[in-house]
């Protein structure tokens, strides 16, 4: 049995005509279903732990806030397993778990396929994340993002990193890994177990799901002339050839802050979380291609 937790908004309400494809797909492959709304945040994380305590598959019909709020909800890691299904504006995770966009193929890779083990990321207070970690300017572009303006989703992302590179001031922080411990005056520092933010810029190129390795990088002390060379590689997904990145893998991250910084994990932001990050592997078994 199979629970979809389906958001209304994903996609910026516009993706309605796939969720009825969704729905006649699921009952075509003759998937038996129920179907769970949201109609405010942070309640797919309920909808998920209820499913799961029911012994139900949970399917997430959304975007990554959607993914990322079921996580958080979810339990009964021995009986359940997650899906998603992308009807969200930016879909990163999807990307890096290689789940088609089409939402019919979606639907057939659950159908035909089995859950495999999928790695997440643990950190203090109970918070989960699949995606990306991060904080500095990534913290101040979704801000920007979501006091709105006239440019929304993939496009208001991009204009909002535009003017945060202009306005940014690095942060000071100290990150310990893989038994070092190093300083940075950092633009962004992050954690990838997927490899995109933004619906598409490439953050963390190198990361690969599966690998049982968690992808950190970091952008040293970056000058105002580097700026938009660096904005351009990134766009190219070729951040990590420039000589302030720092790239390491590892499986267990602390970042100390010289000052409380707010951390986004997979968009979504946390005040007062302790950036500690810890890679579970073989727990949370997920369709993916």
């Amino acid at each position: 049995m199979f629970r979809l937790i389906v958001n209304p908004n994903a996609g910026r309400g516009k993706k309605k005509k796939q969720y009825r494809r969704v729905l006649a797909r699921m009952r075509e492959r003759g998937l038996a279903f129920s179907v769970s709304e949201t109609h405010a945040r942070g309640e797919a994380k309920e909808l998920a732990r209820q499913a799961c305590e029911a012994g139900e598959d949970v399917i997430v019909v959304g975007g990554d806030g959607t993914l990322h709020e079921a996580l958080n909800g979810f339990c009964n890691f021995e009986r359940c397993a997650l899906g998603l299904i992308p009807l969200g504006t930016g879909n990163d995770f999807a990307a890096a778990a290689k789940i088609p966009e089409d939402p019919v193929r979606a639907v057939d890779l659950i159908a035909d396929g089995a859950p495999q083990f999928t790695e997440y990321m643990q950190m203090p207070q109970g918070v989960r994340g699949i995606n990306v970690i991060g904080t500095g300017i990534d913290v101040e572009i979704l801000r920007r993002c979501r006091r709105g303006g006239l440019f929304r989703g993939k496009t208001g992302y991009l204009l909002s990193l535009i003017v945060s590179l202009i306005k940014f001031r690095n942060y000071e922080l100290t990150a310990r890994f893989n038994g070092k411990e190093e300083h940075y005056k950092t633009l962004i520092a992050c954690i990838g177990n997927g490899y995109r933010i933004g619906g598409g810029i490439r953050m963390c190129p190198a990361a690969v799901l599966g690998d049982g390795l968690l992808d950190f990088v970091a952008v040293d002390n970056v000058k105002k002339s580097r700026i938009i060379p660096a904005f351009i590689r990134l766009m190219k997904g070729r951040i990590l050839e420039e000589s302030f990145t720092r790239f390491e893998r590892c499986e267990h991250l602390e970042v100390v802050p010289e000052k409380p910084l707010t951390v986004q994990v997979d968009g979504e932001l946390y005040d007062g979380l302790p950036f500690v990050v810890d890679i579970v592997k073989d727990r949370l078994r997920m369709y993916r291609g």
